[in-house]
């Protein structure tokens, strides 16, 4: 190809990368949800507790 010519375009190349077969939600799964929230509610209650028990 000679100096300042445009190359010729390319061809659609949707089969360019590798074939995918597990494609992760998205988002939060329910189970870290529900763990979070537990760990969340177990600190509260300590320390509403505590606060409780000083007062």
């Amino acid at each position: 190809m000679p100096p300042g010519e445009t190359p010729p375009a390319e061809g659609s190349t949707p089969d360019a990368g590798p074939y995918e077969t597990h494609n992760p939600a998205k988002g939060w799964g329910t189970a870290p949800l529900v763990a979070i929230a537990l760990i969340v509610a177990g600190f509260v209650g300590f320390f509403l507790g505590w606060l409780l028990e000083l007062w």
